[in-house]
């Protein structure tokens, strides 16, 4: 009988490099330290985009986070956040607990394959793809210069183009308007891939996009395909392409001249009486001894405000090193250190200033002062048109909307203002309901709570932090 031999591998060699050097990803979500919120504490090797994607996750889960210190030098991530739930309670869900550990230890152990989507759109562009992860629509991008009612105008095109519109949201910032709907076949309820339908779609809705009175530039316009996420759970990923839009048709710009019909922007609607407390105010200085740029952003707080001036940086091929996230009384503080990709620090005053636009946009953008109007229908071809043109026609302009379906309801939440700036008149929402001619449950929430002056703000800074030390370093060696 014949000896079989063959080489002896050890069961654990393949993991002697995290034996090594440890986890590649470790994640402690610790709901006993602290009273009032839950600690939630990643370590990873790191790599591009980590920060964003990790904040992508506690963001899909509605988490509000109240404190956050970041380090990522030396080829390591180290994160330690302070979240609380949309109630602002810990966090006791088991199943949201699950989802943070498994995403996180997943986006630490391999580099994630979904690159970051460039946004090469112009304004009046339609854009199509019906590509996965969602194969059952057809997506739409659209940029345009904005003007009362033109959300109204949209919904109405696709509907007298056939479609179902299945999700939608929008975003007007800066006298600019950009769109993400993903739309359906209404017979088959399958996505739209015939080339000529798809040609005439794009054909109606540009000219529907240019006709504009606006003096905003108009230059280019093209269709491509796209990959962008959507659906349950997906929901930051569509807001990171909102925001990739609105910055490609420079909505960090503000616009010459608006008519008077046009609805004003978020700070300009704010009361003088309370606009200091609200105020926006970000900063950069350089750090010479590190070689960093210290972005400082102080505004009022709100949820998914990190996730939005992370993502805006990083899009604007930025890297973050350290940072430190605080809020406390409505307000918050938010410090990072950033280099660009290259290695090099903001050195020019152009490119700072432009940063500063930028950031200050992508703060502005998402913030909607006004009336919120929540409405639920049984869904069918045509609702979204026909619930717009009662806002139109009631002197109401969307400035944002968020659209959905759940089975065989349609879940829809707009953002209104009345096109001439006075304030809105309820009797509109039986007109609403009247106008429907179907069942319909409508919510209206005030969107623009009062602020009592200027609070005190506690500040945590990295580099106040660094300066009391090295203070209290040079104190010690002159005793």
């Amino acid at each position: 009988m014949k000896k079989v031999c063959w080489p002896y591998f050890d069961p654990d060699f393949e993991n002697l490099p995290q034996r090594i050097f440890g986890p590649i990803c470790s994640i402690t979500i610790d709901n006993e330290s602290l009273e009032d919120c839950t600690l939630i504490k990643v370590d990873s090797v790191n790599k591009p985009d980590l920060l964003l994607e990790v904040v992508q996750v506690l963001t899909d889960l509605n988490l509000t986070i109240t404190k956050g210190y970041i380090s990522s030098d030396a080829g390591w991530f180290m994160d330690v956040f302070h979240v609380k739930d949309e109630h602002g309670n810990k966090l006791a869900d088991q199943k949201a607990i699950n989802y943070i550990q498994q995403s996180t230890k997943a986006i630490g152990a391999a580099r994630s394959t979904l690159e970051s989507p460039v946004a090469k759109a112009r304004t009046n562009k339609v854009v199509f793809t019906s590509k996965p992860p969602v194969p059952e629509h057809t997506a739409i991008e659209m940029t345009a210069a904005d003007r009362p009612g033109l959300f109204s105008e949209i919904s109405a095109a696709l509907a007298d183009l056939h479609c179902n519109v299945v999700e939608a949201h929008a975003w007007s910032h800066n006298a600019r308007l950009a769109c993400v709907a993903y739309i359906s076949d209404p017979s088959s309820d399958s996505p739209i891939d015939d080339p000529l339908r798809l040609a005439s779609i794009e054909d109606h809705l540009t000219t529907v996009l240019r006709a504009t009175t606006l003096p905003i530039d108009v230059k280019q316009q093209e269709v491509k395909t796209a990959d962008i996420l959507g659906g349950e759970g997906m929901m930051t990923n569509v807001e990171r392409r909102l925001h990739q839009l609105m910055f490609s048709v420079r909505d960090f710009d503000s616009p010459t001249s608006e008519p008077s019909t046009s609805p004003r922007s978020p700070l300009e609607c704010a009361d003088l009486d309370n606009e200091e407390g609200r105020k926006t105010i970000v900063s950069i200085e350089s750090c010479d001894e590190k070689g960093y740029s210290i972005v400082t952003v102080e505004c009022k707080d709100r949820p998914r405000l990190m996730f939005d001036t992370v993502c805006t940086l990083i899009d604007m091929d930025y890297v973050i090193f350290h940072a430190s996230i605080h809020s406390c009384e409505g307000y918050a503080f938010q410090e990072y250190f950033i280099r660009h990709t290259d290695g090099r620090p903001l050195n020019t005053e152009s490119e700072k200033d432009r940063v500063i636009k930028c950031l200050e946009a992508a703060i502005e953008r998402r913030v909607c002062e006004g009336v919120k109007l929540e409405l639920c229908a049984n869904n069918r071809v045509g609702l979204l048109s026909d619930i717009t043109r009662v806002l139109r026609e009631n002197g109401l302009a969307v400035v944002r909307a968020d659209v959905a379906t759940q089975g065989e309801k349609a879940i829809n939440a707009f953002y209104v203002r009345d096109m001439s700036g006075n304030s809105i008149d309820m009797e509109f929402v039986e007109s609403v309901k009247r106008e429907m001619g179907a069942p319909i449950h409508l919510k209206v929430k005030n969107e623009t709570p009062s602020m009592h002056g200027s609070p005190e703000r506690y500040r945590f800074s990295i580099r106040d932090m660094l300066k009391s030390h090295i203070e209290r370093f040079s104190h010690t060696l002159l005793q």
